[in-house]
Formats: structure tokens, C-alpha cells, sequence
């Protein structure tokens, strides 16, 4: 099964078209951190992270993981901890995965620069949730709605092709 992004609008899995917006600067090749691109390439996609707080029933084969207020993901450049899963340290830059707002709310991490992991290549690339389809810091968005449309589809083997 492979999610595909074939331009800046559109998402396609199986007979599904779904309406998405990608990074502010289009995609590339070459990530940086915080270029506002997203990533090209074939990636594997990771477990499924939920505010448990805010939506109680979805259906999926991902592993669930429910949000915590004291998780974050790693995009602090100089730390070990790099493009990845951290509890939320004052002394660690990171980006908050418990917001006051609904873009967390469902998110899927895309397994882009996680092995090996390379300093400023990029981190916290996500698909999660839009209202209003405005461009991204480098991650997917989609609604809420078809969000859980393709939780339904995916399964923990599933890819995401960006091209």
C-alpha cells in the first residue's frame, strides 16, 4: 500500500483522492531543517499518535499512541535526541505534540532522516491535521475527516511516496 503526493494538492491511496497541503516552499531533494520543504523520496510511515482528550474512536491497524503533555519531538540540531520522540525538556528544542490547537490532534510521523538520523537534514515531518489547507513547515495536512478515511486504508507496512 503506498500513499502517494504527487503535487502540492493531492493525495491519492488506493481509489481515494484526498485534498492535502504540503511545506510553504514546495518539496525537495535536499531537506533542511527548517527550509519549509517537504521531503521527496519513498518512506516508511510510523504509529499513529492521538489526543485521547479529543477524539476516542477511529479504526486502524497502526499502533496507537496516546499524547502526553510532556511530549515533544526532538528538532534541536545539536542534540543526540535529534528527529525524535522526547519528553519535553527546557534544555532540548523541541516541538510540542500536546497543543492548544487541533493540528496534533491525529498526526502520523513519516519516517524521513530517522536512520541513520543526519544533523539538519530535517525533523518532525508529519501527516496531520488542516482546517484550513494553509501551507506547512515541511509536513502533510489533511482534514480531519479524511484523516480518518485513511487510517481505515493504511497499515503499519504502508508507505508514503513524495514526488
Amino acid at each position: 500500500m503506498i500513499i502517494n503526493i504527487k503535487n502540492k494538492e493531492s493525495l491519492i491511496i488506493d481509489l481515494f483522492k484526498l485534498r492535502c497541503c504540503v511545506g510553504k516552499n514546495g518539496f525537495t531533494k535536499n531537506k533542511l531543517e527548517g527550509d519549509k520543504k517537504t521531503p521527496k523520496g519513498i518512506f516508511s510511515i510510523g504509529n499513529l499518535y492521538f489526543r485521547k482528550d479529543r477524539i476516542d474512536r477511529f479504526d486502524t491497524k497502526l499502533k496507537k499512541i496516546p499524547i502526553k503533555k510532556s511530549m515533544g519531538w526532538c528538532d534541536d540540531v545539536n542534540s543526540k535526541k535529534y528527529n525524535r520522540l522526547v519528553k519535553i525538556n527546557k534544555n532540548i528544542k523541541h516541538e510540542k505534540l500536546h497543543r492548544k490547537d487541533y493540528k496534533y490532534d491525529l498526526f502520523i510521523p513519516i519516517n524521513y532522516n530517522t536512520n541513520p538520523t543526519v544533523k539538519n537534514k530535517g525533523s518532525a515531518i508529519f501527516i496531520h491535521l488542516t482546517k484550513s489547507y494553509s501551507k506547512t513547515a515541511g509536513c502533510i495536512a489533511i482534514s480531519k475527516k479524511d484523516f480518518l478515511v485513511l487510517l481505515k486504508i493504511i497499515n503499519p507496512k504502508t508507505k508514503i511516496k513524495i514526488y
